[in-house]
């Protein structure tokens, strides 16, 4: 269609219910990230060991890996036939490039995360800062901009609405 006008708020909530699915999931990884960012220096003081405090660590890693992993093998194929910037055959590949710059992030914070473990007196939080301040900056970005790629009005100019309802999602 060449206009971003709804014929009706009922098929602008159908266009819409994938990019709203995202950014709810989105949202949540930005809490995730930033809670973890906040307690590196106070986890005590709200009734965490490091121990537990370490385990949130992972567990972001974890949901992130499993988010991306998804949308790598079920979501970015069917996008990507039409939206350059899901295609992992177009030298754009935006989406795919950072969930590539993210993970080098989650690596480094496995990483920091294991030492920890092993060695409870080394931690820093300045280290853990600083390993998230290194991959904020693109997952906050990746994350807005697949959520703005994913809204029907954006939607609309590469795929039909029984296209995207196909996704399941």
């Amino acid at each position: 269609m060449s206009t971003n006008a709804f014929a009706s708020r009922v098929e602008e909530r159908r266009w819409n219910r994938f990019g709203n699915l995202m950014a709810s999931y989105h949202d949540y990884f930005k809490q995730e990230f930033n809670t973890l960012y906040e307690l590196a220096d106070g986890y005590s003081e709200r009734g965490l060991s490091l121990a537990r405090y370490l385990r949130t660590a992972q567990d972001l890693n974890q949901h992130l890996t499993m988010h991306h992993t998804i949308e790598e093998q079920r979501v970015f194929p069917f996008l990507g036939t039409r939206m350059p910037q899901f295609s992992s055959d177009h030298e754009d590949a935006a989406h795919l490039n950072s969930h590539r710059m993210i993970h080098e992030g989650l690596d480094n914070l496995s990483a920091l995360v294991k030492k920890w473990r092993a060695d409870p007196n080394s931690y820093s939080a300045e280290g853990m800062r600083s390993c998230l301040d290194e991959f904020r900056g693109v997952l906050f970005r990746h994350l807005d901009e697949e959520v703005a790629d994913l809204q029907g009005a954006n939607l609309r100019k590469y795929f039909t609405l029984e296209e995207i309802e196909q996704l399941g999602v």
